[in-house]
């Protein structure tokens, strides 16, 4: 059992509303961590990677630990409004979003990262599905892309299942894509009413490479999305998240995302406490 160490806590650079690199650098370090996930395209109203940003950010001892690639055309307004659009999913944005792979791959590759997280959408639960060739194929494409620039492909959680997902990687290694791995979100579990976070987390542990800090409560009425809340007054339970990670020798980063509320500082500080208080007790 690998111990867990505070130095693996990091932060999403789009979670932190920075108006450049600099206010970036600043507001990392007021969160007192050294590590951030940075936005390589527009991301949730963040422009995305800035020039100039890795030389800022290692000015203030800050390490760029992975990348995030989102596609074009993703709407959030509902569960059901993201199931149609989200990731590969739409046709009509396929070609510019491989052209921004492209562009995400060669920056990635300029800043040595070795993980970019992805939404792929949501993945069927049936292999005999048509859309499941599609969308398989399409994620195969974009794994290429970013792992001849050496960059393996994390899929983000919560829009299907754990089995779903293993099921989903196991046919992907049959058809080569072997830098697939996970980037596991608890919140997304629930904020999309698609399982059990500590049970998708044992799962799916092996192949999880990174973990997106955040929490939330189940939605009241099916269909409409869960509330995100700061890290421990959720329904995750971080004891347990922690434990199961630790139990598989996990040594890759715990960064924090936030998306909603207007103190994102103080929240996710809030929420930094509440992990290492978890880190400590796992391990005694």
């Amino acid at each position: 059992m690998k111990k867990q160490s505070p130095e693996q806590i990091g932060v999403c650079s789009w979670s932190l509303q920075a108006t450049g690199p600099q206010d970036l650098a600043e507001k990392v370090n007021a969160l007192g961590v050294k590590k951030v996930q940075l936005g390589l395209v527009p991301h949730r109203d963040d422009p995305g990677a800035w020039d100039g940003v890795r030389e800022v950010l290692g000015a203030s001892g800050v390490e760029i630990v992975s990348g995030m690639f989102s596609t074009i055309g993703e709407d959030y307004t509902s569960p059901e409004t993201i199931r149609k659009t989200g990731g590969v999913a739409l046709d009509e944005y396929w070609n510019e979003n491989l052209e921004l792979a492209a562009g995400a791959a060669a920056s990635a590759k300029a800043m040595g990262l070795q993980y970019v997280s992805v939404h792929a959408g949501f993945l069927p639960h049936d292999p005999k599905d048509p859309e499941f060739d599609k969308l398989s194929g399409r994620v195969l494409q974009l794994a290429e892309i970013f792992g001849e620039s050496g960059v393996s492909l994390l899929l983000e959680t919560g829009q299907e299942t754990a089995q779903t997902l293993l099921m989903f990687l196991d046919e992907m290694k049959k058809r080569g894509a072997h830098t697939l791995a996970v980037n596991f979100d608890p919140a997304n579990m629930i904020l999309y009413d698609m399982d059990d976070p500590i049970d998708a987390l044992r799962a799916l542990a092996p192949q999880v490479k990174q973990v997106h800090v955040k929490d939330a409560k189940r939605a009241t009425v099916k269909g409409q999305w869960g509330d995100e809340v700061i890290v421990g007054t959720g329904e995750v339970d971080w004891l347990a998240f922690v434990r199961i990670l630790a139990e598989n020798d996990f040594d890759g980063g715990y960064i924090f995302e936030r998306e909603a509320g207007d103190n994102r500082v103080g929240d996710i500080t809030q929420g930094i406490a509440a992990l290492t208080a978890a880190m400590e007790k796992v391990n005694l």
